[in-house]
């Protein structure tokens, strides 16, 4: 019995192209979940060293420790809310502050959601794909039979099998895409959260200020 790979090999020249683009789709996943992997873990920690010196240090006046220390975690929302509130002096008025907030809140949950719209595209497209090559090969398989005069299992089962094996890549595409862009998907809105409360946090300390 050939093998997945030698099945590959075999298809026809639609069913390749399909497949090559099966794999595209599959390697540009796993290597947005490596990174996102890397990405969420070290935002996260950096949130959380940021949040316990924002802590450690509320109750004083003098914020450039706090400055320098957001500058060192440029992967920390918190951090980098912090950093552009505090760093634009422009912002003396409450309703400035909760505006810029607002944006930095805005620009930060786009970094984290970042590159997840790909992963939510390979889940949904690629066993699509794998389908329109499957039936391509179906279409082929029938072709040959036709040409052969004969429908004996030995020439209808290699070319079924050639155009399952794109269905099969298909599958193998989406499923990690789909469990990855719900994982890290749950993974921003926490993050999101953190990030919000710590906002509503800086705002209330920051108080009241006229220019």
């Amino acid at each position: 019995m050939p093998s997945a790979l030698q099945l590959m090999l075999e298809a026809g020249p639609v069913v390749k192209g399909v497949l090559l683009i099966l794999f595209f789709f599959s390697a540009c996943s796993w290597a947005i979940i490596g990174y996102k992997y890397w990405h969420f873990t070290a935002a996260a920690r950096q949130s959380d060293d940021f949040v316990n010196a924002f802590h450690q240090h509320r109750n004083r006046q003098d914020i450039a420790p706090l400055l320098m220390m957001a500058k060192t975690l440029p992967l920390s929302p918190v951090a980098n809310v912090f950093q552009g509130v505090c760093s634009n002096h422009l912002a003396r008025h409450p309703e400035e502050r909760r505006r810029l907030v607002s944006r930095y809140e805005a620009l930060e949950s786009a970094k984290l959601e970042s590159r997840l719209t790909f992963l939510a595209t390979t889940g949904s497209t690629t066993p699509f794909i794998g389908l329109f090559g499957t039936v391509w090969g179906i279409m082929d398989s029938f072709r040959s039979i036709g040409a052969a005069g004969s429908a004996s299992l030995a020439i209808v089962a290699p070319g079924i099998a050639e155009a399952l094996i794109a269905t099969a890549v298909g599958l193998a595409a989406a499923i990690p895409a789909v469990v990855a862009y719900n994982y890290y998907l749950s993974r921003a809105r926490r993050l999101a959260i953190a990030m919000e409360d710590f906002s509503q946090e800086l705002l209330t300390l920051a108080g009241p200020s006229s220019s």
